[in-house]
C-alpha cells in the first residue's frame, strides 16, 4: 500500500537556547556572567529526530502541540524549513510553547532546563487517525515529558500497527527519576524498536552492564538499540548482541546526537538495510551531528552518512 509519509514522529518541539561553556558554578544574586557562545535553535527530541530523518531523505510528518505564540511560530517554521510536514501540528490556544535552556560545560557535559508549557496537554487527540494510516513507521520521543500522551501511547501504537506501520520509541530522560515501568510496559507491547541511551537503559532495568540491560529490555520488545556515546552503540534482538563503534569526530555540540542516531537507524531500516548496517549508519548520523551547534545544523544527508561507512558500495 502506498503511503504519503515514510515516518510520523510524535512528541516534543520547542526552541532551545544553548549557551556555554558555562562556569563550574552559576552565580545568582543578579551577577552577570559571560559565556563564549549562545544560540537559539530548534529543540525537542522528537523534532530533532524528525529533521534528521527528513535530511536523510524520508517523507516526514510531525504530530504534537505548540502554543499560539512567537516560540510556536519559530518552531513551526524551523520544522517546515527542514522538510517536515506540520499540517497537523496542534496549536494550543491557552498554554505556551515549551522552552529549553541547555547549559554546556567545557568538558562536553550539559544541564537541561525545560519549561514544559503545552507538553502537559499533549495527548492522543493530537495524533490524527489519518496520519497513523498514512505512515510506514511511527516514532515517539520524550515519553516521560508528556504524561497525558504517555497514558494513551499504547493505544496510539496499537492503531498504527493495525494500519500496517512499524513503531519505535525513545523514552529520553525521566525528569522525576521514577522510570515508571507500570506506565511504560503496556507501550512496549506495541513497540518494535526501543531506542534508549546507555543511562536510560540502565535506569529502566537497574542493570549496570549495558549488554545485560539491553537483554532485559529485549524481553519486552523485538529489538533494543542502545546509544553509548563515544563508545558507539549496540543492538539486542533477544538472542545476540551486535556492537558498532562511534565515528571519531571533534564534537562542537552533542545536543540531539541521540535523536540524530534514531533518525539514522529508522531511515536505514526503512530502506531495507540489515541490522548491523542500520546500526553502523545510525552511529555515523549521531557522530556527525555533533559537528555544529544545536541539534540540526550538522545532520548528514543519506549520501554523506554512507560515505562515512563501508556500506556505500553495497546500497
Amino acid at each position: 500500500m502506498s503511503r504519503t509519509f515514510d515516518l510520523l514522529v510524535i512528541g516534543d518541539v520547542n526552541p532551545d537556547v544553548v549557551v556555554g561553556p558555562v562556569p563550574p558554578a552559576i552565580a545568582f544574586s543578579q551577577r552577570e556572567q559571560l559565556v563564549e557562545r549562545g544560540a537559539l535553535v530548534l529543540g525537542g527530541s522528537a523534532a530533532i529526530m524528525a529533521c534528521g530523518a527528513a535530511r536523510l531523505g524520508l517523507r516526514v510528518a510531525f504530530a504534537g502541540r505548540v502554543g499560539d505564540d512567537p516560540a510556536g511560530a519559530f518552531v513551526r517554521g524551523e520544522l517546515t524549513d527542514h522538510g517536515v510536514d506540520t499540517t497537523r501540528l496542534t496549536i494550543d490556544p491557552h498554554l505556551p510553547t515549551p522552552l529549553t535552556v541547555v547549559l554546556n560545560d567545557k568538558d562536553g557535559d550539559r544541564a537541561i532546563l525545560t519549561s514544559p508549557g503545552c507538553l502537559t496537554a499533549t495527548s492522543a487527540q493530537d495524533v490524527p487517525e489519518a496520519l497513523l494510516a498514512d505512515a510506514r513507521h511511527v516514532h515517539a520521543a520524550s515519553y516521560f515529558l508528556m504524561p497525558r500522551l504517555a497514558h494513551s501511547l499504547a493505544a496510539v501504537f496499537a492503531r498504527a500497527r493495525s494500519h500496517g506501520a512499524s513503531t519505535s520509541l525513545d523514552t529520553n530522560d525521566d525528569p522525576d527519576g521514577s522510570w515508571d515501568r507500570e506506565l511504560l510496559d503496556p507501550v512496549l507491547e506495541f513497540t518494535d524498536i526501543l531506542l534508549p541511551n546507555a543511562a536510560e537503559a540502565r535506569a529502566l532495568t537497574g542493570e549496570s552492564r549495558l549488554d545485560v540491560a539491553a537483554g532485559a529490555l529485549a524481553e519486552f520488545v523485538p529489538l533494543v538499540v542502545v546509544k553509548d556515546g563515544s563508545e558507539g552503540a549496540l543492538a539486542h534482538d533477544g538472542e545476540r548482541v551486535r556492537r558498532v563503534p562511534a565515528v571519531p569526530v571533534e564534537p562542537i555540540d552533542t545536543v540531539g546526537a541521540g535523536d540524530s542516531f534514531d533518525a539514522g537507524f529508522v531511515a536505514a531500516s526503512l530502506r531495507g538495510l540489515d541490522l548491523r548496517s542500520s546500526l553502523a549508519l545510525a552511529a555515523v548520523c549521531g557522530s556527525l551531528s555533533t559537528r555544529g551547534h544545536g541539534g540540526t545544523a550538522a545532520q548528514p544527508t543519506w549520501h554523506e552518512a554512507l560515505a562515512h561507512t563501508d556500506l556505500e558500495n553495497r546500497t
